[in-house]
């Protein structure tokens, strides 16, 4: 599928949270701007690329067509005694303000279950059950955003020219969220409720009359992010059931793409559990 169609994805997607109280973690909010979606996109990405690195690419891109801002570093790892210990994903100029800012970028993939845990934050969680929300959170808390205090990190930032005093510290966290099918009309407290962006079920509830009228298309990881709309080979009912028992049995929760006519698509996950 076409980098083009995947960035205009990646232009649609959603911060997980909207303001800064929600896990104590600013989000850096940068407004996209209207893009024509005539104009190629001057990104030179290897089609064996992940969907990470593509969305990296794909911020890196974005944030350097702004006026007020401009990339600085990406990826910059952090080594100590020759082991790297870990990476910044971006520092970033605001060129207005003069501003250098430390951003983490993540973009998740979350399905909601209502009867898991206490918290309602526990229970989003990935498709495959092998990560979930709060570890994620963590993560950013505890590792990724104390790296740029480290002394390793303020050294290799002064080499640059760079003093970590001056940087400020956000994080772009964008999500596409999944809810069970009773819940697509219901409000989830505490997230983006513009995050949500289908439902998903299990493999049992998929085998039902109502969906032989449809047709359906698996993408590649690398394609997760692109709009259903922007696909042209579907396939029938029969034909994907045997295409979905390929990933379940490889343990994996697939992405479905459902088109019910020319102009209404939905996205689904089909658990493997």
């Amino acid at each position: 599928m076409a980098i083009h169609d995947q960035y205009l994805g990646f232009l649609d997607s959603k911060l997980l949270w909207k303001n800064d109280t929600l896990f104590e973690l600013p989000q850096f909010d940068l407004k996209k701007t209207e893009y024509n979606p005539s104009l190629p996109i001057n990104v030179a990405i290897h089609d064996n690329e992940v969907l990470g690195k593509r969305i990296e690419y794909f911020y890196e891109y974005y944030i350097n067509s702004c006026t007020d801002y401009s990339v600085v570093v990406k990826n910059l790892q952090i080594f100590k005694d020759k082991i790297t210990i870990g990476e910044l994903d971006f520092i970033v100029e605001n060129i207005k303000q003069n501003q250098l800012l430390h951003i983490e970028l993540i973009y998740k993939f979350y399905i909601y279950i209502p009867k898991k845990g206490d918290n309602e934050l526990e229970r989003w969680i990935g498709p495959n059950k092998k990560d979930n929300l709060l570890e994620k959170v963590a993560k950013l808390k505890n590792k990724q955003l104390p790296l740029l205090y480290r002394p390793e990190t303020i050294e290799k930032l002064k080499e640059l020219g760079i003093s970590a005093e001056n940087i400020s510290q956000k994080v772009s966290f964008f999500a596409q969220l999944f809810v069970p099918l009773s819940y697509q009309n219901n409000i989830i407290p505490k997230i983006n409720n513009d995050c949500i962006s289908g439902f998903w079920i299990h493999k049992s509830e998929f085998i039902l009359d109502e969906y032989d009228q449809y047709q359906y298309f698996i993408p590649q990881k690398k394609d997760w992010i692109t709009a259903p709309r922007h696909h042209r080979i579907w396939h029938s009912y029969q034909e994907i059931l045997e295409q979905l028992e390929i990933h379940l049995i490889k343990k994996k929760s697939p992405l479905v793409w459902i088109k019910h006519n020319e102009d209404s698509f939905t996205k689904c996950f089909i658990v493997c559990w």
